[in-house]
């Protein structure tokens, strides 16, 4: 099915697609080849500033969740064999100090439609009957439109290594967030006593790295767009939590 005839979807991909295209076209002059690329970092920059409302509220949730560790401890530990009452017990810890456990949701799932957005733009060859010029758009030789699983099966193998370095990369600033994370609110250590309490902190622990997972098999101007948002949410972090805290 094409999504570009969708009654809402549609609109979207074609004012996606005209934005990314305008903004490429004012670019090439100075940017060269790398024009399209660069559209979509600038792209993600402007979404994430429009949420930094949304991160401000995430930072104080998370030192809201902080205060609250002492407490929530003491639940758990009230509650261990006791699960639906643990969770009416921090339900009503967290309506009384007027805490949204949810709150450190809101950047992802407001970012979720825009992702979604530049995916789809890069994995239509046409936008409502029209050619979709986006995929034509390279970084050092790998179309935007391409995969590492597609480049490294087909004759532009050789340029995998623009991928895979990106794919580092983001690894590097995945564990530099996770490691700022665990400094920030220390994770609870695992009791044994608790059935699952080892698998969950386990999933926890490599749980960040879904993202290169996506970024791996998306196209690659999707992948920008997670690496750039990624070192975004690093360095807002930092700069937050000091002036929140």
């Amino acid at each position: 099915m094409d999504l570009s005839t969708l009654p809402l979807v549609g609109p979207l991909l074609h004012g996606g697609a005209d934005l990314l295209a305008a903004t490429t076209a004012v670019l090439s002059p100075v940017a060269g080849g790398l024009a399209a690329a660069i559209a979509v970092v600038l792209l993600t920059v402007a979404v994430r500033a429009v949420l930094v409302p949304l991160a401000v509220l995430q930072v104080r949730a998370e030192r809201d969740r902080r205060r609250l560790a002492p407490q929530l401890a003491g639940l758990r530990k009230r509650y261990a064999k006791d699960r639906e009452q643990l969770q009416r017990a921090m339900q009503e810890l967290y309506t009384n100090e007027r805490v949204s456990p949810l709150a450190g949701c809101l950047p992802v799932l407001a970012q979720a439609p825009v992702l979604s957005l530049v995916y789809a733009l890069f994995t239509h060859a046409s936008i409502g009957g029209v050619t979709n010029t986006l995929l034509s758009a390279t970084l050092a030789g790998v179309p935007l439109g391409h995969s590492l699983v597609v480049v490294v099966s087909s004759p532009l193998w050789a340029h995998a290594w623009v991928i895979v370095l990106l794919l580092a990369v983001l690894a590097i600033v995945v564990e530099l967030t996770r490691r700022a994370n665990l400094r920030w609110n220390p994770a609870a250590v695992p009791d044994a006593a608790v059935p699952g309490a080892a698998a969950t902190a386990a999933i926890g622990r490599y749980a960040p790295f879904v993202t290169v997972v996506f970024a791996a098999i998306a196209p690659l101007a999707a992948a920008l767009y997670v690496l750039t948002s990624a070192a975004w949410t690093y360095g807002e972090r930092a700069v937050l939590r000091r002036v929140l805290a």
